[in-house]
């Protein structure tokens, strides 16, 4: 005898916010009828944190301390002991969407070392001017070796709608050496520990080419980048977690000289 057992939700759009209702059906499909000794739906939400292979050993205490943090869990009992008939059944359940204790119910996140299972905020948009030269360049060793350059620009903001994209404008002034690409470097910062340490990891979750060439100089290049809906959330900091998001301006020069500017994010969902 075999049944098969799925869980549907009613909703096609599967984004729930704290507060509403997570309602659908158990659908159950069996030739003959099924006995069983009741049905129970359980749903969790957590997360969870672990070190990257470099840290791992760092911090032992890391492990005993931050354990996975629950931040909803709920059961239910759809269907006491008994039987289903044979056929197709469909069995209706309901789950209000509310947090365990004082909890925050967080964006639901897959990172490389963080993980959230299953907030809106408003940001003043801050626009940013920047200017590259090889004097405002960090951790150069042979800063006498550097080619001449002036790159000016702005990021119309670093407080970002994550559903909106990020914009600005970037002018190559003048290079001694011929441009071979400016690219967009999108990375994510996923920061875990507890009080006896932290460890952090950068990863690039995106680069865009924004131009190709030695570019004309004094002509605005227009910065566009639209954040990738499963690689970024709002960011995010907690007692033991911190989800972070930078993006670079990379200047590739012919002579493989590498020019690179940082700017910190912060990203909100509006």
């Amino acid at each position: 005898m075999s049944a098969s057992l799925d869980i549907r939700l009613k909703r096609a759009n599967k984004v729930y916010h704290e507060g509403e209702v997570l309602a659908g059906v158990v659908a159950i499909v069996s030739k003959e009828a099924v006995q069983h000794q009741g049905i129970t739906l359980t749903m969790e939400g957590i997360v969870n944190l672990q070190l990257s292979s470099k840290s791992v050993g760092v911090f032992e205490a890391f492990y005993n301390s931050v354990k996975p943090i629950q931040l909803i869990t709920s059961n239910i009992e759809v269907v006491k002991q008994g039987k289903v008939p044979g056929g197709k059944t469909e069995i209706p359940f309901e789950f209000p969407l509310h947090t365990k204790g004082n909890k925050v119910l967080y964006e639901t996140y897959h990172g490389v070392f963080v993980n959230i299972q299953p907030q809106k905020a408003k940001l003043q948009p801050t626009p940013v001017e920047f200017t590259i030269t090889p004097e405002t360049l960090q951790n150069v060793r042979e800063r006498s070796l550097l080619p001449k350059f002036l790159i000016r620009g702005h990021l119309d903001a670093t407080n970002c709608v994550i559903t909106q994209p990020l914009t600005g404008e970037l002018v190559v002034e003048s290079s001694d050496v011929a441009i071979k690409s400016i690219e967009l470097q999108l990375v994510r910062v996923e920061t875990c520990g507890c009080a006896e340490g932290y460890a952090r990891d950068a990863t690039e979750i995106q680069n865009i080419q924004i131009a190709e060439g030695d570019v004309c100089h004094s002509l605005p290049i227009p910065i566009y980048m639209v954040f990738p809906r499963l690689f970024t959330c709002p960011t995010l900091e907690t007692i033991n977690f911190k989800i972070e998001f930078e993006v670079n301006v990379v200047i590739v020069l012919h002579d493989e000289h590498l020019i690179t500017e940082n700017f910190p994010l912060k990203l909100c969902r509006a």
